[in-house]
């Protein structure tokens, strides 16, 4: 599968410990996982309802802007399950918007240590992260 294999892509050019493809649907205000290197913790399934007012959403959902969290602080400041990331060790994040003419269709999500991603590293991934365009195009698979 195509999120499969991106998933070792970009473990291998940026490196990642969690992974993650969300579907975002803006006209339900919803997103949904489409893939994950951690069923156990984050399984596919379920909707999250998008926070619209809250300035990661307007970056990355809206403006379409790749967006790093390197420290615990800022996990905390865009993830409600911050606790959760804690807990497994994470630190960091690096979330990058899937864009076709215009619209975001979702986000690829790398999770890591404290501090690990970089501005290069944005720049690499959103490369990356529009080869997930031709699979969010395709119907969801709920």
């Amino acid at each position: 599968m195509l999120f499969a294999a991106l998933q070792d892509a970009m473990g291998e050019a940026i490196g990642h410990r969690l992974f993650t493809v969300m579907r975002h649907d803006a006209a339900a205000g919803r997103n949904r996982r489409a893939h994950t290197s951690d069923a156990a913790a984050y399984p596919v399934s379920g909707f999250k309802p998008v926070t619209w007012d809250h300035p990661w959403t307007r970056r990355v959902l809206v403006d379409g802007t790749a967006w790093i969290g390197s420290g615990p602080a800022d996990i905390a400041w865009a993830y409600p399950d911050h606790e959760k990331i804690a807990a497994m060790g994470l630190g960091s994040a690096m979330n990058l918007p899937v864009r076709w003419n215009g619209r975001t269709l979702g986000t690829v999500n790398l999770l890591h240590d404290a501090g690990h991603f970089t501005a290069a590293d944005a720049e690499i991934g959103m490369v990356f992260a529009s080869l997930a365009v031709p699979a969010l195009l395709g119907p969801d698979a709920t």
